[in-house]
């Protein structure tokens, strides 16, 4: 029994934690978007959304009531005014988490933190709700379509139990010692937990909340309309991918395959140019020569197509120079040229990255123990030598790793560079897997099949990565991941 009573605080301090993450999720619920009163509001707007972008319970069709008088400015000021307060609870219940995390004094403060915060949430949602009275009885509310959003009701229940169960959990805790009086600590392991955990917040906002929109794959889905159950269609999407689009997603594969084969075909590069720079002796050409190579990185791919343009268009830099040597009559278009574009695309790209993929190499050499060259010099070894036996070998572990996260991002080319290098001429040529969803989506204005293309490159680049983790644990006897 007193083992019992013993684990009560602790399961009830789990529930209390449960809690706080459930309204944080709850605020990135689209569906549950307190601030959504009228149709013409985007649903996928969350609470976060609206909280902090003014414009998203604002659109265009909101602005022209406006301009028109069929609705004041106030019902909006006040909807916004709630949000916020709403969200800001929210954020101080984050802050509560944490501190929940800590000993007695830092719990206790963690319930008085809800506290405030549930009180101003219950606050925000007031605002809410007189906002949408206001917005129901303007006088030209048939005009509009208007909604009353759950999320009040929803955000309002949440921060009602917050309120009672820390006002609870507040009185029922026990008082703490003298000695815990001045103390505020966290133990060790959840401080290492607190400092990723902004981290692992931004990879679930970012990373895994996205895939919620794989259900736009079982849907025919067209801007504007909802995802209702009569435009459910399963999965008639998978027919149509490897039925009448069989031909593009073949073409599509062998551009993806080939580019991304030539790579990792070239990727040993960035391994003998850094080998070779650190062999210079020179510091300043050393240096100049690293930071030439390395700039090309940050240049967007705008720039890059804008450098391109200016020396291989008609009248670029190029053409030019031919004409001028009298080589040619006349200039020759050389972007909208479509032969060999899979070796002018790795072309680009080792231009702009082989400064920036040297470097991890030239970390690497920086770690070889400089002993063993001096044993190889004792031992007559020149230079070449020493690169083939020392450097080489030890910069192997580091070349595989990165060799097998490419075998596994293999589908994944990306999309900037191609997508600015596409044209009439060249589209067929250099469209891969990332740039025929793109195009798929905006051009064709299919985005269910955009959806199920990107969701099925999404699961092979998993299943890629995990064959690639077992084949570094058959050869090297160590995984990547």
């Amino acid at each position: 029994m007193r083992q019992e009573i013993r684990k009560m605080p602790a399961l009830s301090i789990l529930m209390f934690r449960l809690s706080l993450i459930a309204a944080f999720i709850a605020a990135f619920v689209p569906d549950l978007n307190p601030a959504r009163f009228e149709a013409s509001i985007s649903r996928n707007a969350s609470l976060f959304t609206s909280a902090i972008a003014y414009e998203t319970i604002t659109p265009n069709y909101i602005k022209r009531a406006l301009l028109n008088g069929w609705i004041e400015q106030m019902p909006l000021t006040l909807t916004y005014i709630g949000t916020a307060m709403c969200m800001l609870a929210i954020a101080a219940m984050v802050a509560a988490f944490c501190m929940s995390l800590g000993n007695t004094m830092l719990r206790r403060r963690s319930f008085m933190f809800t506290i405030g915060a549930a009180l101003s949430g219950l606050l925000g949602t007031v605002f809410l709700f007189l906002a949408q009275n206001m917005f129901d009885n303007s006088p030209n509310i048939d005009r509009l379509q208007s909604l009353f959003p759950i999320g009040i009701w929803a955000f309002g229940g949440i921060f009602a139990i917050l309120l009672i169960y820390a006002a609870i959990l507040w009185f029922t805790l026990p008082q703490p010692t003298p000695e815990e009086k001045d103390q505020l600590s966290i133990a060790p392991k959840y401080s290492l937990f607190l400092m990723i955990l902004p981290f692992l917040v931004l990879v679930a906002l970012f990373a895994y909340l996205p895939l919620y929109s794989w259900r736009y794959a079982f849907y025919h889905y067209e801007s504007g309309f909802e995802l209702t159950a009569d435009r459910f269609v399963g999965l008639f999407w998978f027919r149509e991918l490897f039925g009448r689009f069989r031909s593009d997603i073949m073409r599509v594969m062998s551009n993806t395959f080939a580019l991304s084969g030539i790579g990792i075909a070239t990727s040993w590069l960035p391994i003998v140019f850094a080998i070779f720079l650190s062999e210079l002796k020179f510091n300043p050409f050393k240096r100049t020569v690293q930071t030439l190579t390395t700039i090309p990185n940050y240049i967007s791919w705008v720039l890059v197509y804008s450098i391109a343009f200016a020396v291989f268009s008609t009248e670029g830099f190029f053409n030019w120079m031919l004409t001028s040597l009298g080589l040619q009559e006349q200039g020759k278009n050389f972007l909208m040229d479509g032969g060999n574009m899979w070796v002018k695309m790795w072309a680009w790209g080792t231009w702009k990255g082989l400064g920036w993929g040297a470097i991890i190499y030239i970390a690497g050499i920086s770690a070889i123990d400089p002993q063993l060259y001096e044993a190889a010099m004792v031992d007559g070894a020149g230079r070449f030598k020493r690169m083939w036996h020392i450097t080489v070998p030890g910069l192997m572990p580091t070349y595989f790793v990165l060799l097998l996260l490419s075998i596994a991002n293999l589908l994944s080319n990306g999309l900037d560079q191609y997508l600015v290098f596409q044209n009439a001429a060249t589209k067929r040529s250099i469209e891969v897997l990332d740039l025929y969803v793109y195009n798929l989506g905006f051009d064709g204005s299919n985005t269910s099949l955009a959806t199920l293309v990107g969701m099925l490159k999404s699961i092979i680049s998993v299943t890629l990565l995990f064959a690639a983790n077992k084949t570094s644990k058959w050869l090297r006897g160590e995984s990547i991941v």
